[in-house]
């Protein structure tokens, strides 16, 4: 698994110095893409249920050997949606561990990027992609269009407790605060924000 992130790094930089269109046709053309495959988006949807929607806020086992046997299988299609969901984890996790701020303009143009993809392709973005479009470009400051991509995801998945944690530390609503506190008090998010 090392190995396996050590390479997503060395790809990921290499191909962010490039310009956008340029950078997605890269990833693309060392893929078959194929609208009607959807494990990439079904594991990203299992890695967002788990990390994110549920109360403990961890993965279990079974996703980092998912994503591995994903990445080694280069026939698999739509490769590089996990390719470029990886170089932002590993950005995000090699960043943390050496105590950094993440570069946020190559966070924010990789979400935009893959967000883009996941539209072409699937005509439909992974609710994990809209979470993380968001912190990406509420971190780098640009409030207003962070806003508009948190009401775009809460407009497709409505449930998300993640996105209506955001939404709440925006709008300080308390409709939004009472949901919160009435059917999600054990989740991870309202207790590490402290929304009482």
């Amino acid at each position: 698994m090392k190995k396996f992130i050590i390479i997503i790094f060395f790809i990921s930089f290499k191909l962010f110095s490039q310009p956008n269109e340029e950078r997605i046709n890269q990833f693309r053309s060392e893929t078959k893409i194929d609208n009607q495959d959807k494990a990439i988006f079904n594991l990203l949807d299992e890695f967002y249920a788990q990390a994110l929607q549920s109360d403990l806020g961890e993965l279990n086992a079974d996703i980092p050997k998912k994503i591995d046997k994903l990445y080694q299988n280069r026939k698999t299609k739509n490769r590089h949606l996990l390719l470029m969901f990886m170089a932002y984890q590993n950005h995000i996790s090699q960043t943390a561990a050496v105590g950094k701020k993440p570069n946020t303009k190559f966070q924010v143009e990789l979400m935009t990027d893959i967000a883009y993809e996941f539209k072409n392709i699937f005509n439909k973005i992974p609710v994990l992609i809209y979470i993380y479009k968001f912190e990406a470009l509420d971190t780098s400051g640009q409030n207003e269009e962070a806003v508009k991509v948190l009401n775009e995801g809460l407009t497709e998945y409505p449930d998300s407790i993640p996105l209506k944690v955001y939404n709440f530390l925006i709008s300080k609503d308390e409709i939004i605060k009472t949901d919160l506190i009435t059917n999600h008090s054990n989740h991870w998010m309202v207790k590490q924000f402290e929304i009482k």
